[in-house]
């Protein structure tokens, strides 16, 4: 028989993380005590006992991975990141951290505009240059998959030249990169005083072509004062679902505006934020299906009360996701660990739902199938653990255990790292 390419033995559990989202989170982590895990043309062939494998599965030419007692779980997949972009805002950062507030640092000129001047400056190269770092923290944190937004050009020269870059960025390293049209994400200040023109742009220029060339999977929008109303994001996501896109939100961040009612009216893959959700937008997404992606690193960063309710969206039935939002405003981190921490700390999850939500639930909340589990057929995205017990990641509050990933079969990543109990 052909023999595995790879073979990851000796470990305290494999959480394959195949359960659903309605059960409880324990047992939708599905453990498997003490199993193996063999890989063959980088993907998954078998998981179970070590003393099951079949004969002549494991030859001379299988690389064996001794994971020393600690576990394994499927590669993070990170749901909300805006990782292209050009410039940065410390300055912005101090004068948050001096009272200032995110709306008012926007009203000064500051905020996404100060991104979009730094981005449409910005070559293709230099993005590039720029984003492949922090992909590979994404990747030593053990993200295998991320969604990348545009957002920061609100041009079509620029908003097309963003999702060209994420495009090449995912021939360039290992992390999988789901691409989603933002042009939604601010109104652009030469359209300040005719945002209905802006609106226009976005539906009869930018949105064809990125649909035209197949850059975007996703169409996003920012809803919020001082960003967009609930009939400009209506028309624009009503507009993208013609041309093929699925739809996606920013809701309820700052102010409670009725957002998740809103994407739960338009059938919405998820709603993001959420930190200022009514009671009855919770039901909402929950009758209509939409998951709710919670980024508590941006809650911590922006220094805002409260954090996107967790507890109640999870006993109402709703899929929950945990992203970073890694952007150069309002989360500038790439630390999953933090926000698997945070979730637990602040949005109310227990360990094995926040851990739930940074794998299957994220997986879900970007529709994909085989993403965020560990299971036969499946791609081989992977990562050994430095702790024996998913409990310990936000426990050991921001501290990456990420000690070996492997993607699409392939070790990728490689830590020295002491073994933690």
């Amino acid at each position: 028989m052909e023999t595995l390419e790879l073979l990851i033995r000796n470990t305290s559990e494999v959480l394959t993380v195949e359960g659903s989202p309605q059960e409880p989170a324990e047992r939708a982590l599905t453990p498997h005590p003490h199993a193996c895990v063999g890989v063959r043309r980088g993907k998954i062939w078998y998981v179970g006992s070590e003393s099951a494998l079949p004969p002549g599965a494991v030859g001379p030419s299988t690389r064996v991975l001794d994971a020393h007692g600690q576990f394994v779980g499927p590669g993070f997949v990170d749901p909300h990141t805006h990782a292209v972009f050009a410039g940065e805002r410390a300055a912005e950062f101090d004068l948050r951290c001096q009272g200032a507030t995110y709306l008012q640092i926007a009203q000064a000129g500051g905020g996404i505009a100060n991104t979009v001047r730094a981005t449409r400056f910005a070559s293709e190269e230099d993005l590039i240059r720029l984003a492949l770092p922090r992909l590979q923290l994404m990747l030593e944190y053990g993200i295998t998959t991320a969604e990348v937004k545009s957002g920061y050009g609100l041009t079509l020269q620029d908003e097309l030249k963003m999702l060209r870059v994420v495009q090449r960025l995912s021939t360039l390293q290992p992390v999988e990169l789901i691409p989603t049209l933002m042009c939604a994400h601010a109104v652009p200040e030469e359209y300040r005083e005719w945002r209905e023109s802006y609106l226009d742009l976005c539906i009869q220029e930018i949105l064809p072509a990125v649909a035209e060339q197949g850059l975007a999977r996703f169409c996003d929008v920012f809803v919020e004062q001082g960003a967009f109303t609930h009939a400009e994001a209506r028309r624009l996501l009503l507009a993208a679902r013609k041309r093929g896109l699925q739809v996606r939100l920013h809701v309820d961040q700052l102010s409670a505006s009725g957002g998740a009612e809103l994407a739960a009216e338009l059938g919405a893959a998820s709603a993001d934020h959420l930190e200022q959700v009514s009671d009855a937008g919770i039901q909402a997404l929950a009758a209509a299906g939409v998951s709710a992606v919670l980024v508590p690193t941006a809650t911590l960063f922006l220094r805002v009360r409260p954090y996107a309710p967790g507890r109640k969206l999870r006993d109402a039935g709703v899929n929950v996701a945990l992203g970073t939002n890694l952007n150069p405003g309002s989360a500038m981190s790439e630390n999953l660990p933090l926000a698997l921490g945070l979730a637990c700390l602040e949005n109310g999850l227990t360990a094995a739902e926040a851990y739930w939500a940074a794998t299957r639930g994220a997986a879900l909340a970007l529709g994909l199938s085989s993403e965020g589990r560990i299971a036969v057929g499946d791609p081989a995205n992977l990562v050994i653990f430095s702790c024996s017990n998913y409990r310990h990641l936000p426990y050991h509050l921001g501290i990456n255990h990420a000690r070996i990933v492997i993607k699409g079969g392939h070790v990728v990543v490689e830590q020295e790292k002491a073994l933690c109990a």
